[in-house]
């Protein structure tokens, strides 16, 4: 079955770094678009970094130039590189992947706090 598993989450400094990961089975990796979500308390949920299945990006205006998402489709994985973190990228973030139909991942909490 199709498995998305989220990891590198963690408490952070506000202009801290972290980078999340995403593995995925069950599915042809190359075939997929894959995106990272986020959620934060009382809000819904919104993109912030896409990837399609030939490498071109995508980025949610409110992280552009602080955020990289990447692929290895090796490792069918995507990567979600976050420096300068702010306290509003608090959230929990999801990963998603898309052909004909959707999966999304259980998510993992990012918390920017000093």
């Amino acid at each position: 079955q199709v498995q998305l598993v989220e990891s590198g989450g963690d408490l952070v400094q506000p202009g801290g770094s972290l980078r999340l990961s995403c593995a995925a089975s069950g599915f042809t990796f190359s075939d997929a678009a894959m995106s990272w979500y986020r959620q934060a308390p009382g809000k819904e949920r919104e993109l912030v970094a896409h990837i399609n299945n030939g490498g071109s990006t995508m980025y949610a205006d409110s992280v552009k130039g602080r955020f990289t998402i990447s692929r290895d489709s090796v490792k069918s994985a995507v990567y979600l590189q976050m420096n300068s973190l702010r306290p509003e990228d608090t959230a929990i973030y999801y990963c998603r992947a898309q052909w004909w139909v959707e999966y999304w991942g259980q998510g993992t909490q990012v918390t920017v706090s000093s």
